[in-house]
């Protein structure tokens, strides 16, 4: 599948780039004029599901408790750090292409997984 996904400001540019370069239609808190703002978790769920854009975030811990409490959202992607950026963003584009849909989904990209 080809994902429509909303980056936080904790996600690295160059796997947001490499989901682009794979047909990803990523938009970042930046590219949206929201970076440096202050922007609680629950704004970026909100913004993501206006949007309808999946969110994708290093920020796993308060995106998981979103999940549980906001469940009807378009996606949420949580990923652990992972320094080599190409590796995460095939783990991410692997991931996307084994589901159909990231409607209300919690989705979990581990850096050894």
């Amino acid at each position: 599948m080809i994902a429509r996904l909303y980056s936080n400001e904790n996600f690295p540019l160059p796997v947001v780039e490499a989901l682009r370069e794979k047909g990803h239609d990523v938009l970042t808190t930046s590219d949206a004029g929201r970076s440096n703002t202050g922007i609680s978790d629950d704004e970026v769920l909100r913004f993501a599901i206006e949007n309808q854009r999946a969110v994708i975030t290093h920020n796993r811990q308060d995106f998981i408790r979103l999940h549980r409490t906001i469940p009807d959202h378009e996606g949420i992607i949580v990923c652990t750090e992972n320094a080599d950026f190409s590796a995460l963003a095939e783990k991410v584009h692997a991931q996307l292409q084994q589901t159909e849909s990231l409607k209300g989904q919690l989705l979990r990209v581990n850096r050894g997984a």
